[in-house]
């Protein structure tokens, strides 16, 4: 059955002011006519290749089928070329065609249907961009609660009124979305978008569910929103069930799709360092979110995503996938020895919920004997601290800040003695409070 996209005018209704001002690129816009055989460019300043002092990258990685072995790579030729010369915006060639293959494989999105991908210098970078693109200053965003900290900025600095959206450890409240919805003033604009982290949420570690994620899909078309679908944790999932389908991918049974703007991220699989991420979703989205990069930084580095493709077309699709499940099923153990570690120290005096994508514990510490409602600002920042044990207490992921009784712990580092030592400082930490308390 063919798939039904929205049409690109109606996207006009969802670009931020300065995203409708933005012009193209004089330069980069024309870029794609030195392609056409026979021409001779006069057009952009690109430096002589002759000059770059480069003449091959190799690499040597793990084999993903068998880590005592060892699998090279070289930049080299053509690869090379083009991975040190100025490139696409929206990312080089190569790259783009594994990321779409990629998108059908996982997601079942196949390639001219109505959307496209744009690559960023990590899915950070295109965040921030799709934020400039559709939000302007003092619009009302839905946003789960708690929400990764790192994405609070980019709202506040436009002076955005942050709606909270309740989650759980089923995944964002599809019945607080709706409450919100149907009771929002006639006299005020409708929220435009949704940000969410469906799988491994940071902080929280929760993963929503299918039937979560359907109902928010439905409200997004019911109440004419984009669903900001962040999933850096999605290759990170180690749950028992199988994993549930993106909202991505969830869209195609709805009667029309482009609805949803997702964001990947190479980061937790191959290097945090290498900084590549990418944005899939409608092309008028992504063609604006082009224009914002071709004036900001012009392209994420050629020559990383060169070294990135290398990698991945070495071990080819199989082989990236058996590398995520070993990442994966590494996770899970360090969230496993963490547990042990806060079941034998904290219990009575912490709650939580045991995370199944991720890389994050999320617990509420119970500071009165009687169960009320703590804040763990200054005894995580400063009590924990002096013991030797650093952690975030949960108030810098509530959008609208606040008091609250839940810290963040990453357990993606330590090894089994550390985290042995930092749950102890922690335990010691609260019974000092408790009895203080009292």
């Amino acid at each position: 059955m063919a798939v039904k996209s929205l049409p690109a005018e109606f996207y006009s209704a969802f670009l931020s002011d300065a995203a409708k001002e933005r012009k193209p690129s004089p330069i980069r816009g024309l870029y794609p006519l030195e392609a056409r055989p026979g021409v001779i460019s006069l057009l952009a300043g690109k430096p002589n290749a002759t000059t770059f002092p480069l003449t091959s990258v190799k690499l040597t990685s793990r084999s993903p089928a068998d880590p005592s072995k060892e699998i090279e790579t070289e930049v080299s030729g053509q690869a090379l070329a083009e991975g040190l010369q100025y490139g696409p915006t929206a990312g080089i060639p190569s790259l783009l065609e594994w990321v779409y293959d990629l998108q059908q494989r996982e997601h079942g999105r196949k390639k001219g249907e109505g959307w496209r991908v744009s690559i960023g210098s990590g899915s950070q970078d295109v965040i921030y961009k799709a934020v400039a693109t559709m939000v302007n200053p003092g619009d009302a965003v839905l946003i789960e609660c708690p929400a990764y900290a790192g994405v609070l900025p980019m709202f506040q600095a436009l002076h955005c009124d942050l709606i909270e959206v309740e989650t759980d450890a089923q995944g964002i409240k599809s019945s607080s979305l709706r409450s919100i919805l149907q009771n929002w003033s006639e006299n005020k604009p409708k929220p435009k978008v949704l940000y969410t982290v469906p799988y491994g949420c940071n902080p929280t570690g929760m993963t929503a569910t299918l039937d979560r994620r359907r109902e928010v899909l439905a409200l997004a078309q019911e109440h004419n929103f984009i669903i900001l679908e962040d999933d850096p944790y999605y290759f990170l999932y180690y749950g028992n069930a199988a994993r549930y389908p993106s909202y991505f991918s969830l869209e195609l049974e709805e009667p029309e799709v482009g609805r949803v703007l997702r964001f990947d991220s190479l980061s937790k699989i191959l290097s945090s360092g290498i900084r590549i991420g990418f944005a899939s979703g409608p092309e008028p989205l992504l063609q604006a979110i082009d224009m914002h990069t071709a004036v900001a930084n012009l392209q994420t580095s050629s020559l990383t995503q060169a070294i990135a493709f290398s990698l991945l077309d070495a071990w080819g699709y199989d082989g990236f996938k058996t590398h995520t499940e070993t990442v994966s099923r590494f996770y899970r153990e360090k969230r496993d020895v963490f547990e042990v570690a806060m079941r034998r120290h904290l219990s009575g005096l912490a709650e939580w919920s045991t995370p199944e994508a991720g890389m994050f514990f999320w617990f509420k510490l119970l500071l009165v004997k009687d169960g009320e409602e703590g804040d763990s600002e200054s005894i995580i920042r400063t009590k924990a601290y002096e013991r030797g044990v650093l952690a975030l207490p949960g108030t810098v992921f509530l959008p609208r800040g606040g008091k609250t009784a839940y810290v963040r712990a990453s357990f993606s580092l330590l090894g089994e003695e550390e985290v042995e030592e930092a749950v102890k400082r922690l335990r010691e930490t609260i019974l000092e409070a408790r009895a203080q308390a009292a």
